[in-house]
């Protein structure tokens, strides 16, 4: 049996749980745990941070060894790639035969490492990309991507659950990370976008909180067309045109953008992948085309 059900007499949604990292992350989800009567022992690389976990029934761990040999299940919601193999490796013989479930925000290639590294001594590994604020956690609005073994999602539903919408997205282990960066990457850029547009604006005296009334529902709309720039692109075929790259010009965005003060970076950074494909004859084909601009070469 996976090592999240490993405790005998006890099913696998209630088996212990030890959490290692308690920022506003970790900290969220083992109180989550906590409140839905689940027995979890707390570790944090600074002291006090698990002072209101303890006082709400969590198991203060003196040291990650201790804490690691607590429970089945060991979650780690840690700083960074560096950070996980910094606290484990040095227990890295007392993680055989119980489950590691990966919290913290790693590169898919990094998330890849670290599960060889854990079936290297003998525990199961599975990756979590966190989509979700930590207010969200606990929420039907939570949602967490999972990759990696599929008997340790299967047999750690009842503690994944706990905490968001889970779902798990295939056995490589790199897939749960792939896909949340790649949704991040499409948000900050937006982000940016709008920040752009707020400055661009504001040089004339407008608040960032009216162009934010007035963009809002206008970028809402836009983004359905993603699906039909994604049935564009995966067919391939650029030449059924809904706007051309030539009409596309975003040169006139660029001169604005300096023309009020406002550094360009963001629209010039789209326009010089849309220029790319203009200068390679494809002028006439769809803007969705600048996608090859960006694939992997």
């Amino acid at each position: 049996m996976n090592a999240v059900g490993a405790t005998t007499g006890t099913h696998a949604g209630e088996s212990p749980v030890a959490m290692l990292g308690l920022g506003a992350m970790g900290g969220v989800l083992a109180g989550v745990l906590l409140d839905a009567g689940r027995d979890v022992t707390v570790w944090n690389r600074s002291a006090g941070r698990d002072e209101a976990l303890v006082a709400r029934g969590a198991r203060r761990a003196a040291g990650v060894r201790e804490a690691v040999l607590a429970a089945p299940t060991v979650v780690a919601c840690l700083y960074d790639h560096a950070s996980v193999h910094e606290t484990l490796d040095p227990v890295a013989g007392d993680l055989r035969g119980r489950t590691l479930v990966n919290l913290t925000t790693t590169t898919p290639n990094e998330s890849r490492q670290v599960a060889a590294w854990a079936s290297q001594h003998g525990a199961e590994f599975l990756d979590g990309a966190i989509m979700a604020t930590p207010d969200m956690i606990g929420t039907p609005g939570g949602s967490i991507l999972y990759s990696g073994s599929r008997d340790a999602f299967d047999h750690g539903r009842g503690i994944l659950d706990v905490w968001a919408t889970s779902t798990f997205e295939g056995t490589d282990p790199g897939r749960a990370s792939l896909l949340d960066l790649a949704m991040l990457s499409g948000m900050y850029t937006m982000f940016a976008g709008f920040l752009h547009g707020a400055a661009m604006v504001g040089a004339d005296g407008v608040s960032a909180r009216d162009f934010a009334a007035r963009a809002t529902p206008f970028l809402a709309a836009m983004t359905q067309a993603f699906a039909a720039d994604a049935e564009t692109v995966d067919g391939g075929d650029y030449t059924t045109v809904s706007q051309s790259l030539e009409w596309s010009d975003l040169g006139h965005l660029v001169r604005a953008s300096e023309e009020q003060g406002v550094d360009p970076g963001p629209i010039a950074a789209v326009e010089a992948l849309r220029r790319r494909q203009v200068d390679a004859g494809h002028g006439q084909d769809d803007f969705a085309r600048i996608y090859e601009s960006l694939r992997r070469r």
